[in-house]
């Protein structure tokens, strides 16, 4: 069956995309170099049996031959740009992964662009790119299109169709190419004057998130400290029907959509006025002190029950990024760990979608009875609140519970 659509990078964006586009009866391969990516396990976790027979039966496949990229009509990359260290998106993949299509490239196709990156990154980076391997102009002989991925892992009310696609792309024709092969897709398809437009709501997007979580972080440690109960002001507080949007404090912020440092902006070139943002810059220095404050939380009340950390039986429930997925990628669990490590307190943990976990290059027991670690452990942490675990339960058996969710019924823990 030949493919109209490639999919280039097959993680926590790529897969969801060649799922839709499959569903959607579109002939979709899936590219990767990597030839572990077949195995095909997104954010939301490898793919079950059934959903992978599904797949393949509908005629997606998979394949880590280049030359296959040349024969579709739309190309999407989804290669990965994890935070560098100096917390820039890294564009390594996505350079491999555009140098892979330029030299395949065939007049008319349509390439958009989903990988996360800074403003500029579609004209000023992958044009470069995908016009000097292929001898093609964008614009001209083939269509360049921005449209950020938006899927949330998890989330079981919106999903790929119903989830508005922003696209920007290079020209007018562009932008109806990429919303044209969209429009099979979603619902609703938006359109942005251009990339740098598009790009850049998804910076905003994300920034959004990160400085109202920081908000409620910093709302955490002070209520805490006055001895109010954040949990029940945000309960009273998000009954106003305008003008205030909940969200939730916790042990830190992890995910895909990391804020890109404003500095890398002007780092890089993309901000000529050098204006930083002092709210993200502020955001990033709350968020990333959150995990300390956790470990800060658990010596206290270790201490006030007549216990050291040094020793302490510690069991920490939860350790992916979101609730009910396997994706671990920025979970605060590996920095409250290691701390509580290097403190010389005894870990275990406990989480459904993590068979094995590894922290400080050093294996973690697994807690096979759940109910019986609790009861054996000195604290108990929730850092990440899966919907199988029975809070109720688990607040009864533990010894000493601390609750960085908020998640367990009132008065039954210790909430951050």
């Amino acid at each position: 069956m030949p493919a109209d659509l490639a999919v280039i990078g097959l993680g926590h964006l790529g897969l969801p995309l060649a799922q839709a586009a499959t569903t959607a009866g579109i002939g979709t391969i899936g590219y990767d170099p990597d030839p572990h990516a077949a195995a095909l396990s997104g954010a939301d976790g490898p793919l079950s049996a059934t959903e992978l027979r599904r797949l393949l039966s509908a005629g997606f496949r998979t394949t880590t031959d280049p030359t296959a990229l040349g024969r579709v009509r739309t190309a999407v990359l989804c290669a990965p740009t994890p935070p560098g260290e100096d917390r820039a998106p890294d564009l390594t993949a996505l350079a491999d992964a555009a140098r892979t299509l330029a030299a395949q490239l065939r007049p008319h196709t349509t390439v958009i662009l989903e990988s996360t990156a800074y403003p500029g990154t579609t004209e000023e980076f992958l044009r470069p790119l995908l016009e000097e391997g292929s001898g093609l102009t964008a614009g001209r002989d083939f269509h360049l299109a921005c449209s950020p991925g938006r899927h949330d892992p998890g989330n079981r009310t919106h999903r790929y169709a119903n989830t508005p696609k922003v696209i920007g792309g290079l020209t007018p024709a562009c932008t109806e190419a990429a919303a044209a092969f969209y429009g099979r897709l979603t619902d609703k398809v938006v359109r942005a004057r251009g990339p740098r437009e598009a790009e850049t709501a998804k910076l905003l997007e994300t920034n959004y998130r990160h400085i109202n979580i920081a908000l409620m972080n910093e709302m955490a440690v002070f209520c805490h400290d006055i001895g109010v109960d954040l949990w029940d002001v945000i309960r009273c507080a998000e009954t106003k029907p305008f003008g205030f949007q909940s969200f939730r404090p916790g042990p830190g912020v992890g995910g895909h959509a990391t804020p890109i440092d404003p500095n890398c902006l002007s780092h890089k070139g993309r901000s000529p006025g050098h204006h930083p943002l002092r709210m993200v810059e502020l955001a990033q220095e709350v968020n990333g002190r959150m995990p300390r404050y956790v470990i800060q939380r658990c010596a206290t009340l270790l201490n006030e029950h007549g216990k050291s950390a040094r020793g302490a039986r510690v069991l920490l429930l939860g350790v992916t990024y979101k609730p009910d997925i396997a994706d671990q990628t920025g979970a605060p669990a590996l920095e409250i760990a290691s701390r509580l490590t290097e403190l010389g307190a005894h870990l275990t943990y406990h989480d459904p979608y993590v068979p094995q976990w590894s922290v400080l290059g050093r294996p973690v027991p697994r807690a096979d009875s759940l109910y019986e670690a609790a009861a054996a452990a000195d604290l108990t942490v929730l850092v990440q609140a899966h919907r199988t675990y029975d809070l109720q339960g688990l607040a009864v058996k533990a010894q000493l519970l601390l609750d960085t969710r908020g998640a367990t019924p009132t008065g039954a823990a210790h909430r951050l």
